[in-house]
C-alpha cells in the first residue's frame, strides 16, 4: 500500500515538473523569438518572429496560470501580446500582399493596381507648375487623369504614367525638367519617406523602379534619334 502512495506521489511531483518545464521552454522560447524579432532586418521575418512570440507567450501565461482566465488577465504582459497578435498578423498579411503585387509588376503592368493604396490624391488645375528644373526632388508623381507636359523637350506625359523617380534617385536629388500641367490634372503623390518604408518593407520594389528609370531613359534616347534623323 506505501509503494502505491509513493508511485503516485511520485507520479504526481513527475507531472509537476514536467508541467513547469514545458512552461519555462514555451516561456523562453516566446522571449528569445521577441528578441531576435528587433534584430531583423526583412520586415517579413520580423513579423513572423513577432507573431510566433505573441502566440508563445500567450500559451505560457495559459500554462502558468493553468487555464485561469482571471489571473492571466492580470498580467499586463498577457493583455498586451493578445493585442499585438492580431496587429503583427494584420502587418504580416499586408506585406505578404505587397509582395506578390511587386514580385509581379513590370513595366507594362498598371501601377494602380498595387502602388496608388499607398499615395495621396491631389488636384492641380491647368497652367499649374508641378515641379521646376532644378527643385528639390522629394516625391513621385502618377498620371491618373490630365496631361502633364515636360517644358524642356516638348513631351507629354499622359493618364497611367509615373513621373518624378529619375530626380528623386540621382545623387543631387533635384528635378531635371520643368512639369506643368497641360489640363486639369489628378495626381497620386508619393513621398520620399514612404517610398523607403515600402522599400525596406520589400527591396524587390528597388528593382520595380530601377526596371521603370531604365526604360525611361531608353525612351529618351529613342525619341532623341527620331528627333535627329528628321
Amino acid at each position: 500500500m506505501r509503494g502505491l502512495e509513493k508511485w503516485s506521489i511520485s507520479m504526481i511531483e513527475g507531472s509537476r515538473s514536467m508541467h513547469f518545464d514545458i512552461t519555462t521552454a514555451i516561456g523562453f522560447l516566446g522571449g528569445a523569438f521577441y528578441l531576435a524579432s528587433h534584430y531583423q532586418k526583412n520586415m517579413v521575418s520580423l513579423r513572423i518572429l513577432a507573431l510566433a512570440s505573441n502566440v508563445l507567450s500567450l500559451i505560457f501565461g495559459l500554462l502558468h496560470s493553468h487555464f485561469d482566465m482571471i489571473k492571466m488577465i492580470e498580467l499586463p504582459e498577457n493583455i498586451l501580446n493578445a493585442i499585438l497578435l492580431p496587429v503583427n498578423a494584420k502587418r504580416l498579411s499586408e506585406i505578404l500582399r505587397l509582395t506578390k503585387q511587386i514580385e509581379q509588376a513590370t513595366v507594362e503592368s498598371p501601377i494602380s493596381e498595387w502602388l496608388l493604396p499607398h499615395m495621396h490624391l491631389k488636384k492641380h488645375h491647368t497652367g499649374d507648375v508641378l515641379f521646376r528644373k532644378g527643385d528639390k526632388a522629394h516625391e513621385i508623381v502618377y498620371v491618373a487623369a490630365g496631361r502633364l507636359k515636360l517644358q524642356e523637350v516638348n513631351h507629354y506625359i499622359e493618364p497611367g504614367e509615373l513621373i518624378g523617380e529619375i530626380g528623386l534617385f540621382s545623387g543631387d536629388k533635384v528635378r531635371t525638367m520643368t512639369v506643368v500641367c497641360e489640363t486639369d490634372c489628378e495626381l497620386y503623390k508619393m513621398t520620399d519617406e514612404m517610398m523607403y518604408h515600402l522599400y525596406y518593407q520589400n527591396p524587390k520594389l528597388g528593382f520595380f523602379f530601377m526596371r521603370l528609370i531604365v526604360e525611361r531613359l531608353l525612351r529618351d534616347v529613342r525619341r532623341h534619334r527620331s528627333e535627329s534623323a528628321t
